[in-house]
């Protein structure tokens, strides 16, 4: 994406793939969400590759054309919030990990929740090495009464640096009855594998006078283009309804800091008679192949437990 500047970029027209949901939630899960996608160009087999978590755990999914996907295989358990990356030859996939199964649903019935981010590494995206825990809980942004979370990982590499973002800290949004990370920050290494080291304070924090942050703040993904970086970020806000929801905006950064908002990038809406993302479009990930870009992202059709989460694209003309 380096070689496209903010304003051509900026012009690009991207509309809803007709055909979403492209990933619905499978087994027994009511959700498939938070999409990592590597295009053909960025995998050692020239297929896409997307990963996604489910209640269960992360799974992979290979495609010929970035649309339709196949059978989806587990990688790892206790996982969620994907992150995967191909570099010199290997496959690096950053994820949160959780509490077991029984352990995480109890959240739901007021437990204190967990969770971290760790690392596993493979060569073929077949076997994959023992995860490694990535960023340790020593803030007092990864905690709140509500237990520890550090999630959302995103890895890029800035001047140099390995610079991995991601969430911290949970905020009870009450119409949903679970949470969401309140605040956004970043660790950086000269390692892919360890010595993270957390800022101390984190970049982004809700702000209630913001029309798309005034719950919490949601994860946020980065991009390099010619001349800037640019963020996307999916806030929790509660709209005019006095419902919560979460869309994706486009931010500005000349450094990976700080950042201005730009626009709104996708909202929340129905699709004809589908209204598989009528109340919330979460975290994605943009991906360039040839002349398009592609953003995958997930979303909710109603604000309660209820609801399922599938995944879509959204692809620029």
């Amino acid at each position: 994406m380096q070689n496209i500047t903010f304003e051509d970029f900026n012009k690009l027209n991207f509309g809803l793939y007709e055909g979403n949901p492209i990933i619905k939630h499978f087994g027994l899960s009511s959700v498939a969400a938070d999409p990592s996608v590597l295009a053909p160009k960025n995998s050692h087999d020239n297929k896409w590759h997307l990963f996604c978590h489910t209640w269960i755990g992360v799974y992979q999914l290979q495609s010929d054309d970035g649309i339709n996907w196949g059978k989806p295989t587990m990688v790892v358990s206790r996982a969620m919030r994907p992150n995967i990356k191909y570099i010199d030859g290997l496959y690096y996939l950053y994820y949160e990990r959780t509490d077991r199964l029984l352990k995480k649903g109890l959240t739901l019935l007021g437990a204190k929740w967990f969770s971290e981010i760790c690392l596993t590494t493979s060569q073929d995206l077949i076997s994959w090495t023992k995860p490694k825990k990535i960023i340790a809980n020593n803030k007092d942004y990864h905690r709140s009464k509500l237990g520890v979370a550090i999630s959302n990982p995103f890895l890029i590499n800035i001047n140099g640096k390995n610079r991995l973002y991601y969430s911290s800290g949970l905020t009870y949004i009450e119409d949903c009855h679970f949470c969401e990370p309140t605040y956004i920050s970043y660790a950086e290494s000269d390692n892919l594998t360890g010595g993270f080291v957390s800022a101390s304070e984190p970049i982004i924090k809700p702000d209630k006078d913001s029309k798309y942050l005034n719950l919490c703040s949601g994860c946020i993904k980065i991009y390099k283009l010619k001349d800037c970086y640019i963020g996307l970020q999916n806030g929790i806000y509660k709209g005019e309804d006095n419902k919560s929801h979460s869309a994706i905006i486009l931010l500005k950064s000349n450094d990976g800091l700080e950042f201005t908002y730009v626009k709104n990038f996708l909202s929340p809406q129905k699709c004809g008679d589908n209204n598989w993302m009528a109340q919330y479009v979460y975290a994605c990930d943009l991906v360039r192949n040839e002349d398009k870009f592609y953003l995958y992202f997930n979303a909710r059709n109603v604000n309660n437990i209820s609801g399922s989460e599938n995944i879509g694209v959204y692809i620029s003309k």
